[in-house]
């Protein structure tokens, strides 16, 4: 997740006043740094949304043949170490 490089500073007393505010910044992606007397002490940023699980994988109704187990052609496993190419 790319989130924007804009941060804005407040102390504490600020920070409380704002609170909401500040907040709402967060949630559009930027950061906020709170201070005590101009010395940063916290920081909120915006939590990563949690990733949707993707189904990675054979579709449903797809069939493996039995012929996808067999073993390959001696001719073919040649030609894949470097032997000569399968006619």
């Amino acid at each position: 997740m790319i989130y924007s490089l804009r941060m804005t500073k407040v102390n504490i007393a600020e920070a409380k006043a704002q609170l909401s505010s500040l907040l709402d910044q967060v949630q559009s992606g930027e950061t906020v740094v709170i201070c005590r007397r101009n010395a940063p002490i916290a920081e909120l940023r915006p939590v990563p949304l949690e990733r949707t699980a993707r189904r990675i994988g054979i579709d449903r109704g797809m069939k493996i043949p039995a012929s996808f187990f067999e073993p390959l052609p001696v001719e073919l496993i040649e030609a894949f170490e470097g032997g000569a190419a399968p006619e």
